[in-house]
């Protein structure tokens, strides 16, 4: 910028404006608008866990409540079911594996 304050042609020639370009995602705009009410430096991209590579950490009690609820979970749900409701949801089951077999060719 010159002293004036006002850009040349040779910075507006290599798109050197000031103005900071606004994300196309509402969440990410939403995100950007409230750090700036709140004078917050930080953006949701350089600070989340995911996106860093990062995994968060798992509570390994939780983690074995779901392996254990996940293991018997179909098992138990189709004894309890009677063999006329079984075979309705094969069918219905069937049905979708076959439709979406016809839409991918």
């Amino acid at each position: 910028m010159n002293p004036c304050g006002c850009l040349s042609a040779h910075a507006i020639q290599r798109g050197m404006d000031t103005k900071k370009k606004l994300p196309r995602d509402i969440n990410e705009l939403a995100a950007m608008i409230v750090g700036e009410a709140t004078d917050e430096d930080r953006t949701p991209d350089k600070d989340s866990k995911e996106d860093s590579g990062e995994t968060p950490e798992k509570n390994p009690n939780a983690v074995a409540l779901g392996r254990l609820g996940g293991k018997k979970g179909g098992k138990a749900r189709a004894e309890k079911l009677a063999p006329e409701e079984r075979k309705e949801i094969a069918r219905k089951a069937a049905i979708a594996r076959w439709e979406k077999n016809k839409s991918g060719n």
